[in-house]
């Protein structure tokens, strides 16, 4: 066996073990590095990523081993996307938010679909990729954002994010669908993301009446002391499942994984301390993998051609122009003109899913390397930006509460 892990990974150019040594160090260092120096962790997992391969080769990106652990982390962060959807505070707000929601979407996607020529896109499957792709959002910058100003709860807040998660969860179902019709044409391929929609619904039907009848079984899935963590093997047999389920028929595994993580928080609401065990299990390596692989494999040489260069820079102005220009319908519901913009800048902020869908526009060739390096770049730039201009033009309301005395201990 010994033998085996000294010649095995001489065949992919680079011994494994330095590549393992490398990742897994920098997936422990980097949170540090970046909560001195105030920057997101992702950007500073890209740029390692770019450091150790396209800038001094020492990784090679076609590792397989490497490549299996980003994939996992790729599942892992798309369940993590789906798992975090609040359907709870969805139900609290009414037909009237979410109606709401769904057209600020659609003057997302209408805008966008409008200016993606700018792009030096004409294709219109292109333009309907990259449409939906800038239309999505990033729950994960949204969250923090307003709760950084203390607005979660107030109607700017609510309405920020209720439209952040139709935007996420749309955005996604239309990349891949229009993925599936540029592969397989509108042919009874199409038919196979009912169909796994069909066989989530069953799911879910099991699942709740299973949960109805017997409580005291489930109730272990969310026990912070069950030696077993029953709650965790759950979640990534559900992740499997529907990955698997996927595969089966014929649709991008990203969204399985996404749907296994909806439905895992539709029916059981109350998730306890499962959110921070999945969270710390996904975000404590295997997702900081993933981006670290997405640095590794950045096209930095294309970069260098002016003409990518400046598709690049161009997507990143046109996903802010346009969620900022679309946000100003937000004047017409009684908001300030401020408060519109800021709303704008904070939808347009990106993070990991967008990576994780350009690299599926760039498989299915409805990207171009530039554009994929510019999404990427969104990511790095807007997880930034965004926060710090939405803060400006939004300004923290009231006082943080007051630690209570002895607390902190």
């Amino acid at each position: 066996m010994a033998v085996a892990w000294q010649v095995e990974p001489a065949q992919h150019g680079i011994a494994t073990p330095v590549s393992l040594i490398l990742i897994a160090t920098a997936a422990f260092v980097i949170p540090l590095v970046a909560g001195r120096i105030r920057l997101p962790a992702i950007v500073l997992e890209i740029l390692f990523g770019i450091v150790v391969g396209p800038v001094l080769g020492i990784i090679d990106p076609g590792e397989e081993l490497l490549g299996f652990l980003a994939e996992f982390g790729l599942f892992l962060l798309m369940f993590l996307a789906g798992f975090e959807i609040d359907f709870g505070r969805i139900e609290r707000q009414g037909k009237s938010q979410l109606a709401g929601a769904v057209v600020m979407f659609a003057l997302f996607f209408g805008a966008t679909f409008v200016a993606v020529p700018l792009l030096d896109v004409s294709d219109v499957d292109q333009r309907l990729f990259l449409s939906f792709l800038l239309s999505a959002a990033a729950l994960g910058l949204v969250v923090p954002a307003l709760r950084a100003v203390r607005r979660a709860d107030s109607r700017l807040g609510q309405a920020i994010l209720i439209t952040a998660v139709v935007a996420e969860v749309l955005g996604l179902i239309g990349v891949v669908v229009v993925g599936a019709l540029v592969e397989n044409g509108p042919g009874r391929q199409l038919l196979a993301i009912p169909a796994l929609i069909a066989v989530m619904a069953a799911v879910l039907l099991i699942l709740r009446r299973a949960a109805w009848w017997y409580p005291e079984r489930f109730e272990r899935l969310f026990r912070a002391d069950d030696p077993q963590e029953l709650g965790i093997r759950a979640s990534i047999a559900l992740l499997f499942l529907f990955v698997g389920l996927s595969a089966l028929l014929g649709v991008e595994a990203i969204l399985g994984a996404f749907l296994a993580g909806a439905l895992f928080t539709f029916v059981f609401r109350d998730r306890g301390v499962l959110q921070g065990h999945l969270s710390g299990f996904g975000y404590g390596f295997f997702i900081p993998v993933f981006f670290i692989n997405v640095g590794i494999e950045f096209p930095l040489e294309e970069l260098g051609s002016g003409e990518v260069l400046g598709n690049a820079l161009a997507l990143i102005g046109v996903a802010f122009a346009v969620k900022m220009v679309a946000s100003l319908v937000l004047v017409f519901a009684g908001f300030r003109l401020r408060e519109s913009l800021g709303a704008g800048v904070l939808l347009a902020g990106q993070l990991s899913v967008i990576i994780a869908l350009a690299d599926l526009g760039l498989s299915m060739g409805l990207l171009s390397p530039g554009l994929r390096a510019g999404a990427i770049m969104l990511v790095g730039v807007s997880a930034v930006v965004s926060p710090v201009v939405f803060r400006w033009l939004v300004p923290p309301v009231g006082r943080p509460r007051a630690e209570a005395p002895g607390g902190g201990g």
